[in-house]
């Protein structure tokens, strides 16, 4: 079979940025007032032990956010000078397969640990909660038992789409304090209750933490296309509030989401799926694919066949979301701890994300399946896009078909032309209005055209 020839280009997504993100965390935190209610509670007013400091729990989750570490030890760093003994809790749900060991491996990955955050972390195990008692709705609501213990939380976490639901509030603060600090007995919980009631009873459920729990606030991130710090936000520990800033944020980072270039492919290649990435390996709306029983794919992108050869290290074998491709590599297969990503799985009651998809042995075999299972689409004619994986798209390999889809789309017939850019009076990360200049193009051709090519034992050479 001959194989079409594919082209680099470059996507220029807005990137909006905080200069030093860990400033922006210690901006917002005294934008809340959390140093004078920290000095207040360190001279022993009323909430905490008469002569004790007051002992602070940080949320650190199980994503890998852009300078996470840097961000959480300008808390760790912020809570000590103000008087409170600080603390790290991990809160992530079920992941980490749940045991204390697997939790912290996460963060370590991330750079967290108790050497490089100068405070303690807690892991606990996936049941180590309390009941807190019901939501307006009835459901019981689990939080983490050393959190709750803490005289002070400060719940920190990035908002941006959920893998497996459409709603006002997604995957963000509110969603750290049931899911995460929920632990895997809140998660399994919260995940059981079926996928068109989760975006009702999720505010519900963070609703009865931030009355009981004593959250001293909220630090919101947002990222931009290029994996950076576009934003962070302070928020205060008011329902209300928490409910309202973490959508007006999502909608913000929803709009800064990196995309595939086009909207209709008939095999897209993905070099490597995680957790790192998505907390279903591959993210659900940029492939175009849920692979949930009553919950309709996205209309955009139509993406026919899927190719994926690797697994992230980050993801300590963790596979949750491969049943979104269609066919990967037995190198793929072989770095699944099954315990793990089943206890994700069981834990969101989405088993069929953890189901394997056809498997082949090396990276040209998965490919050329890829093209053979197209049907009557021609390789020379088909809709190709290569990708590392679906955070990082600013640079992808596509077919010759893709590109004049992408130049017809911007209106640019020359190779290499620039194409449409933000508009002025577009909003930025900050929600003020772009002052009026020239326009940044929608992608640049970079190089090719270029071969897929593998070496002898049918690796397929990636150059980006």
């Amino acid at each position: 079979m001959e194989l079409p020839e594919l082209y680099l280009i470059e996507q220029h997504f807005p990137r909006p940025r905080e200069g030093d993100p860990a400033a922006a965390v210690v901006r917002e935190l005294d934008a809340l007032e959390i140093g004078t209610r920290l000095r207040d509670m360190a001279s022993a007013r009323p909430g905490t032990s008469t002569g004790a400091r007051p002992r602070i729990a940080i949320t650190a989750g199980s994503r890998g956010i852009a300078d996470i570490a840097a961000m959480l030890r300008a808390v760790v760093d912020y809570v000590r000078t103000h008087g409170a003994d600080p603390f790290l809790v991990a809160a992530m749900g079920s992941h980490g397969g749940g045991p204390t060991a697997g939790q912290l491996a996460i963060l370590e990955s991330f750079g967290v640990t108790e050497e490089t955050m100068g405070a303690p972390i807690v892991a606990g195990t996936g049941t180590d909660t309390i009941d807190l008692g019901r939501s307006r709705g009835g459901q019981p609501v689990f939080f983490d038992r050393a959190a709750a213990a803490a005289d002070g939380i400060i719940v920190m976490n990035r908002v941006k789409p959920h893998t497996s639901f459409v709603a006002p509030n997604e995957s963000g603060i509110l969603k750290m304090l049931v899911v995460g600090l929920g632990k895997e007995k809140g998660a399994t919980l919260f995940h059981s209750l079926g996928q068109s009631e989760l975006p009702r009873l999720l505010p519900e459920m963070a609703e009865v933490s931030l009355a009981k729990m004593p959250i001293l606030g909220g630090i919101a991130i947002v990222e931009n296309g290029h994996e950076e710090t576009a934003l962070v936000k302070g928020v205060p520990p008011i329902a209300a509030a928490f409910r309202a800033e973490d959508a007006r944020l999502l909608k913000l980072a929803t709009s800064l989401m990196p995309h595939l270039p086009v909207d209709l492919v008939d095999l897209l290649i993905v070099d490597e799926m995680g957790k790192n990435y998505s907390g279903t390996g591959m993210d659900t709306k940029t492939v175009g694919r849920m692979r949930l029983d009553h919950v309709p794919d996205p209309e955009r992108p139509l993406v026919r066949k899927i190719v994926v050869l690797d697994l992230s290290e980050e993801s300590h074998g963790n596979a949750t979301g491969i049943a979104l491709a269609d066919i990967v590599t037995r190198r793929l297969v072989d770095k699944i701890d099954l315990p793990a990503s089943y206890a994700n799985c069981i834990a969101s009651t989405f088993l069929q994300r953890i189901a394997i998809p056809v498997t082949m042995a090396t990276d040209r075999e998965a490919i050329l399946t890829g093209f053979r299972s197209m049907g009557a689409v021609a390789p020379a004619a088909a809709r190709i896009v290569h990708i590392p994986n679906t955070l990082h798209l600013d640079r992808c390999w596509v077919s010759a078909a893709v590109l004049a889809d992408m130049r017809a789309a911007a209106g640019v017939p020359s190779v290499g032309g620039p194409a449409r850019g933000r508009a002025a009076g577009e909003a930025d990360a900050a929600g003020q209005a772009g002052e009026a200049g020239e326009a940044t193009p929608a992608f640049t051709l970079v190089g090719g055209p270029r071969p897929l090519t593998f070496d002898a034992s049918g690796n397929l050479e990636r150059v980006w």
